[in-house]
Formats: structure tokens, sequence, C-alpha cells
């Protein structure tokens, strides 16, 4: 790291946008046959994200495949999605995540290549450093801090992520730089350390919520979390967006739901079919995700959907045991017949061709 290098920071219009509430979608990774990096079809992918209404896309991540690193293509991947959002000439706020994750060495290497590409901010993966202190995490987070401003991510046990205690997202927090915090522990008790911690922090009004927790994006996304602190001070904070592997497909109809749920937020009032709503698309998360077989088809359940649009050509993973589980295929057909409103394969078709080009 540059000795006395200064953090990028957001701009104030972003970070406006990131608190009123975006869509990230994780973004997945394009290969062929032979499990080589499809660069026409990536940038494709990026076309769709940034067409679709997203606020943001988080590349590097999970759904993009950790095993990038191990192929050399996290530099290459990283490139292709910065590239194609310049070229897009956006008017909006658009933030630019990179994935960071590894020891601390590898995450201020990873930091470093984030930064020199402008990316916006970084995802600090927690996941990988099992036998690691919360301390030492903490320590971990503030030097990334330093450089980057970091959304943090509460990853659930049963995928390599670990329960955390209320204080360490309490000392969490308090870090100059924490700009967000992804909460997908898919746990209610967790979900509402890390709120309540952000509330009684002194930089509650400086950090957002985002759901991760695709078993319950919809009620995430409605709720406004109330505490009251120690000096009697009561606080409030919304769930404001989600940055999501789900997001990853059927975006453009995910951004439209965002919009209503905004709508309903400012309404007061949360009707009754909302509670319906958010079972339909926990549901059909199910059947992307593969909650059946421990999320063992997650990503190939993501390409298999971007393959029926048409995005992708296959559901190759660079891990060649990475496939859809038995079943899984069936029940994405269920989901499209049962819930053809949740899709947006038609706003896909019309543009598909431009995004190929």
């Amino acid at each position: 790291m540059e000795a006395g290098a200064a953090r990028k920071e957001l701009s104030a219009g972003m970070t406006r946008a990131l608190h009123e509430g975006l869509v990230i979608p994780a973004h997945p990774l394009a290969l062929n046959e032979e499990r080589r990096l499809d660069e026409r079809r990536q940038r494709a992918l990026t076309r769709y994200y940034a067409a679709s209404g997203a606020g943001g896309i988080a590349v590097g991540v999970h759904s993009t495949q950790f095993e990038i690193r191990e192929a050399g293509l996290l530099e290459r991947v990283l490139s292709l999605a910065a590239e194609e959002i310049e070229r897009a000439g956006l008017s909006r706020p658009f933030l630019k995540v990179a994935g960071i994750c590894g020891p601390t060495e590898q995450a201020l290497s990873e930091t470093e290549l984030a930064v020199s590409l402008g990316y916006d901010a970084g995802l600090l993966s927690m996941g990988g450093l099992q036998g690691w202190s919360e301390e030492d995490i903490l320590k971990r987070t503030r030097l990334i801090a330093r450089r980057i401003p970091v959304i943090g991510f509460y990853l659930q046990p049963g995928v390599g992520g670990r329960v955390f205690s209320y204080t360490f997202w309490s000392r969490f927090a308090e870090i100059p730089g924490i700009i967000a915090i992804k909460i997908a522990p898919f746990n209610r008790y967790q979900s509402i350390d890390v709120a309540r911690a952000v509330c009684c922090s002194e930089r509650a009004d400086q950090i957002a919520l985002y759901t991760g927790n695709d078993d319950n994006i919809v009620n995430d996304l409605l709720t406004v979390y109330r505490f009251r602190r120690k000096d009697g001070q009561l606080v409030e904070k919304p769930v404001s967006g989600g940055l999501l592997g789900h997001w990853a497909v059927w975006t453009h109809a995910a951004v439209a739901l965002l919009e209503e749920i905004k709508q309903v937020r400012q309404s007061g009032r949360v009707p009754l079919d909302w509670l319906t709503r958010n079972i339909e698309i926990t549901e059909s998360n199910a059947a992307v995700f593969d909650p059946a077989h421990g999320f063992e088809g997650c990503i190939p359940g993501i390409h298999e959907v971007l393959r029926r649009q048409g995005l992708l050509r296959g559901t190759w993973c660079l891990n060649p045991e990475e496939q859809l589980s038995a079943g899984q295929a069936e029940e994405i057909d269920r989901i499209y017949r049962d819930y053809p409103h949740l899709h947006d394969d038609e706003f896909v078709a019309r543009h598909l061709e431009e995004w190929l080009r």
C-alpha cells in the first residue's frame, strides 16, 4: 500500500443514492464450453444490469466465483465491468463494488487493484478466515477502510460464514470508512444484532443497511429498525436496498419492485399482500439458489436463468463439479409457471441483440 495514500470517498450524490436504496446485483461470470472467460457475454451481462436500472454491481464476489483468483481472471473481470459502466454514460449514480477477500495481505492487494480500476467501494468478505479472532478481523477491516469505502458482509454460516457477536458489530460500525453493511446471515436474531449495532453507533447516519437475506428480501426492505440508545435517544433505520445474488437475474423486475417498496415506505402503510409477495420471491429464490441441497446449485441456478434468457450460453462454472442439482431445472420451470410476474424475459428479449454486439 502506498504510504500516506488517502481513502477514496463517495460523492455526495452517490452517498445519497446508497441511503435512498439501490438494486445492486452480484455479477456472474460468463464462461464458454472450455470454461474460459466469454468476454462478449461478460460485457453483455454488465450492459443488462446498467440498462435494467440497477444502481450498481458487485464484481469479484461469490456469484462471480471466487475461483477467478486462482484462474488469474480477477483483474480482467473487474476491468470489463468498469469499462462497460464507463461506456454506458449513465446519468444516475452507479456504485461499482469490488469483492475483496482473503487474509490481510491478499485483501490489501485486491483493494489496491479495485482502487486502480476506479471502483467506488469494496464488499469485504469475512469468509475463509476460520481461526481468526474478532479482533483480528477488525484490524483487517480498518486497514482496508483506509483505502476504499467498505461495505461489511455478514455471511450465513451455511456457506462459509460465521456468527459474530453484537460487540463485534458495534466496534465494526465505529470504523471510519464503513459505508454500509450487507446483512446476510439468513437469521433474524443475527440480522437484528447488526441493525441494533448500527443504530446505536455514533456513525449511524453514515452507514446504510442492505439486505443479502435471500430468504426474506421483501420483508427486509419493508422493515424500519427502531432502537433506543443508552442516552435515551430513539434511532430508526430502514433497510435501504439490496446487494443480492438473487438480483443477478430478473433485474429489471427487481428495480420495479424496489421502487414500489419505496412508495409503500413513504405511505407508512404496508398492505397485507406484500407478505404474500415476500413468500413468492423467497420461493423463486429457493428454486434458483438450491437450499434443498445446501446451496450447491446456487451459481449454476443463476446461470440457468440467464441461459434461458439468452444472456449466457450455458451453466458452466470454473469448478466442473458445480452443476445444477437433481430436480433444480424442474423447480425453475415451476417458478416460471407459477410466478410469471417476477421475471423480465420480455425486457431481455427486446434488448439482447444490442447487448451482445
